[in-house]
């Protein structure tokens, strides 16, 4: 009886233990409040002047910071003419998709003169992560960098920097791109018009007309190590960039930390981001940062031109000296450069920030990125043979349903998408061979499809580039409401029986977003289970416990549903797309939070209205 009294008592006082700690990391974590107005600005670039949707009148919008573990409100006004949504890229946003902001997937678009309070929670980011729309391309004008700073109580995993600073990398066009969007997809055309330049934190520099005076300049002092944290925001391109003279060290990425990786140059693909180290070491004087294109297309077009900034000493020197440029800049095209550059990430994998790689895989898919056609009404479209151009993922078209997927799946309502997204491609061929012009490889089969995953399974998926329609280049491909392991790249075609012999499984990158080579594939696995706060094992082990004390109240019945898509936002708007149903774990914990009071409308569309913006309906 006594040992019983004393195992009881050792219990209780477990119990009481981890309910301090939980109330502990409770208090440390802190809830901060912000206010987005979408309005109409004009902007001054390039010698015109023109209108766009931004953030607070600024571009890029306001930085957002936080610590890990903090919670965030966002009441986003929207004052412009048309619908749009908000998304917090790389934000895992545990439980609560219904925040997570991708237009017709988790929410309609917020129509004008209304506004929509989003809950953002981080739980495991920690580095930087950025905010952007999610509709139609309104991206272009309308994102800004997000901070995650480390726990109270912890630090970096490496040595503290003198300052950070945030770098912003994005397109910069003459014309109104919604226009240039709607003339685009109602013509089927194949190409959109390309960026008029690049912007380094709002500006084209040095070598674009009338833009000399507001070049941006980053101000260093002699000796001083700062911390750059890079967001490449461009529409549809990937930039390298350097610093004349100087290497930077790169230490994360997509809010998770690397292995130090010392290198003259990085590349970002769309949607990615990189902090970076630079040392202030060189004699005093002005260096030139450049943002430049790489592209490996051959049916594309692209803009050549190259933006620039300017690091700059503080000191007594001569500062009327043209500043040093960078002239062994990579090649547009060096496929080489980029591929070495990608394959020398890695995780840091140590005791603080370990690396959990699914090993027994229980969901194994296989997905072809492809360019393809869709036909119009008596061949009436302007892309080849009069069909219209569109993307596809394992041959299916992602088309906009009329109401969000979420919602459809959380009201039952029926219609609305299909659960029946293949696995595998419905044949195969050789994906990367030339001229896969013929109808059974080109036309795609378009549909609102999307894949249902049981929670905690375990999936690799195997994304395989292709040449269809002599249109291989490299794909960023973009999850919502995770991060994954890019546990193998190659080019080729994937060998399932050789090339896995070869995954990482001991500190591959984890991240959100991925550029696949061109005409090559590349590996990923994550867990299907969209955890909760980073203290989330603890907070496990005390919701089951309570719950036998008291109710838990199980406010939803699935952890979620998260987008996937190709982050050139032509290729999102032509269907390279799918979503992820998670069924709940059956716990309140592991189950999605039930909605806000408030979700905007379905009855009213964006930009192009509520019938025409959903991509490839019939005319």
């Amino acid at each position: 009886m006594k040992l019983r009294n004393m195992g009881l008592f050792l219990y209780a006082a477990g119990f009481v233990v981890c309910c301090g700690m939980i109330l502990h990391c409770a208090a440390e974590s802190k809830v901060h409040y912000f206010e987005f107005y979408l309005t109409e600005s004009n902007f001054t670039r390039l010698c015109s002047t023109k209108t766009m949707l931004t953030v607070n009148g600024s571009f890029p919008g306001p930085v957002i910071r936080v610590r890990k573990g903090d919670t965030i409100y966002v009441n986003v006004h929207n004052q412009g003419s048309y619908g749009v949504t908000m998304h917090w890229h790389g934000v895992k946003n545990p439980r609560n998709p219904w925040s997570d902001g991708p237009e017709y997937v988790t929410q309609c678009p917020i129509p004008p003169g209304t506004n929509f309070t989003q809950e953002v929670i981080f739980s495991t980011e920690e580095g930087t992560v950025w905010w952007h729309a999610h509709s139609d391309w309104t991206r272009v004008s309308v994102h800004g960098a997000i901070v995650a700073l480390p726990a109270l109580g912890t630090t970096y995993p490496f040595p503290q920097p003198d300052a950070e600073e945030i770098i912003v990398l994005a397109s910069w066009y003459k014309h109104d791109v919604m226009e240039m969007m709607k003339k685009t997809l109602d013509s089927g055309i194949g190409l959109a018009n390309v960026s008029d330049a690049y912007t380094i934190n709002g500006q084209p520099g040095d070598l674009y007309p009338c833009s000399k005076e507001t070049t941006y300049r980053l101000m260093v002092d002699y000796g001083k190590t700062y911390l750059l944290r890079i967001v490449n925001a461009a529409l549809n391109q990937d930039l390298f960039f350097m610093i004349s003279e100087h290497h930077v060290t790169v230490v994360g990425g997509d809010g998770s930390y690397f292995k130090p990786l010392t290198t003259p140059y990085i590349l970002l693909s769309p949607g990615q981001t990189m902090d970076v180290l630079v040392t202030a070491d060189k004699p005093l004087g002005e260096y030139y940062i450049v943002a430049t294109p790489y592209f490996d297309g051959e049916a594309d077009i692209y803009d050549h031109s190259t933006a620039t900034a300017i690091l700059e000493y503080r000191g007594n020197y001569n500062h009327s000296l043209t500043p040093s440029f960078p002239y062994h800049m990579p090649n547009y095209n060096d496929t080489a450069v980029a591929s070495l550059f990608t394959s020398q990430i890695r995780s840091l994998a140590t005791p603080e920030h370990p690396v959990d790689v699914p090993l027994d895989v229980t969901t194994r898919m296989y997905f072809v990125i492809s360019m393809n056609m869709l036909p119009c009404q008596n061949d009436s479209c302007a892309g080849p043979d009069g069909y219209r151009m569109a993307a596809a993922l394992n041959n299916k078209t992602f088309k906009n349903p009329q109401v969000d997927i979420l919602q459809a799946y959380y009201w039952n309502l029926s219609g609305i998408y299909e659960s029946d997204f293949p696995d595998q491609p419905l044949h195969y061929f050789n994906f990367t061979a030339l001229d896969l012009m013929s109808e059974n490889v080109t036309i795609s089969d378009p549909g609102a499809r999307v894949k249902v995953l049981n929670y905690n399974e375990t999936v690799e998926i195997v994304f395989q580039g292709t040449n269809i329609m002599n249109s291989a280049e490299t794909h960023p491909i973009h999850l919502h409401g995770y991060k994954f392991y890019v546990v193998g790249r190659g080019h080729g075609i994937f060998d399932n029986e050789t090339d896995p012999k070869n995954f990482n499984l001991y500190d591959p990158p984890e991240l959100n977003t991925i550029p696949n080579p061109k005409d090559g594939w590349t590996a990923i696995r994550f867990k299907a289970s969209n955890p909760g706060m980073y203290f989330l094992h603890i907070i496990i082990f005390i919701v089951f416990i309570c719950s036998l004390i008291i109710h838990a109240n199980m406010d939803g019945f699935a952890l979620g549903v998260w987008f996937m898509h190709c982050h050139l936002d032509k290729h999102m708007s032509w269907g390279m797309d799918t979503a992820f149903i998670v069924k709940s774990g059956g716990t309140a914990e592991t189950s999605m939070k039930g909605p806000p009071a408030y979700m905007p409308p379905c009855n009213l569309g964006s930009f192009l209205g509520s019938k025409d913006s959903m991509l490839l309906r019939e005319d």
